[in-house]
């Protein structure tokens, strides 16, 4: 059946709803959200109701919940299912929110390519302008970032721009690191450790103390204190303490979301419980797969 705009609106709000909050939907909560009178909202859902597009649940904690019709008839092939793909805003996560359809609409020239995304979630926050990054997909493990220039609400909808899209490996993250089982002292002056990046060539590595992990030291950090002169200073004085940690064996794009979850430029990987290296942002740029024509920025893992 073709549905209204406002049936379509209401239809879009309640699958939103339902997924936020995990049960039956009010008329009350809908109307309050779309900016329509309680009651039109309550007759609307009545007649999708008779028609076995929602279904209702009495009782003072009932309300409206969808159905399978629900998402056939707004063209959402599946209901969520408990892999998310995520999507960003302005650098930080849309929470309660997973990206459903991806939808390119031009894709002939990088400068004119633009993109529709189908979210379930609140997308009513999102003004023209706002940076978005979407992914990784579960499947091909697709990021795309774009910037937005329209919404439509009725469907749940953002229309973007894009300006990146990446393709991230499914090799393990250990096999981002070309010199790995390297990690330095603590204690280890600023000359020492700057001596064992040049032997090794690597740009970062795990600090530990005796057996445990307890920060990252980077060439940046160490060429600072050389700069300044700091030769016989300690690594402990110039690392970053709290290392977010993961196992080399976890697919690459594990790594992409904690990047994303704790907002931090390395993660220390380890293998056999014993530190091994650490991969950057940058790491994950220069082991993915550029995809068309596309430029791929740096400035994608950071957005």
């Amino acid at each position: 059946m073709e549905l209204t705009p406002i049936q379509t609106e209401i239809l879009t709000t309640l699958i939103n709803l339902f997924h936020q909050k995990g049960r039956a939907v009010k008329g009350e909560e809908i109307a309050a959200v779309i900016d329509r009178n309680p009651g039109t909202v309550r007759n609307q859902m009545q007649a999708l109701r008779v028609l076995g597009i929602v279904e209702g649940v009495p009782g003072p904690k009932g309300g409206y919940h969808p159905t399978g019709q629900t998402y056939d008839i707004l063209d959402i092939s599946n209901p969520p299912a408990k892999t998310i793909t995520n999507i960003y805003r302005n650098g930080k996560l849309v929470e309660g929110a997973t990206v459903c359809e991806i939808m390119f609409t031009t894709v002939q020239h990088p400068e004119t390519c633009h993109g529709r995304v189908r979210v379930i979630g609140d997308i009513r926050t999102f003004d023209n302008g706002d940076i978005i990054k979407i992914g990784p997909t579960p499947q091909n493990k697709l990021v795309i970032r774009g910037k937005v220039i329209g919404r439509d609400d009725t469907r749940n909808v953002l229309i973007f721009v894009i300006s990146d899209l990446i393709i991230l490996p499914k090799r393990s993250v250990k096999e981002c690191i070309q010199n790995g089982n390297v990690a330095i002292d603590m204690d280890a002056t600023i000359k020492v450790a700057a001596n064992t990046f040049l032997k090794h060539q690597i740009r970062g590595a795990p600090a530990v103390d005796a057996a445990n992990i307890v920060g990252v030291v980077t060439l940046e950090q160490i060429t600072k204190a050389l700069v300044s002169g700091l030769t016989n200073q300690k690594v402990r004085d110039v690392m970053s303490r709290e290392p977010i940690i993961i196992d080399g064996d976890a697919p690459i794009p594990d790594v992409s979301k904690l990047f994303d979850l704790h907002h931090t430029r390395n993660v220390v990987v380890v293998v056999n419980g014993k530190p091994y290296g650490i991969v950057s942002r940058e790491d994950l740029v220069r082991e993915s797969t550029i995809v068309g024509e596309l430029i791929i920025a740096p400035s994608l893992m950071s957005a």
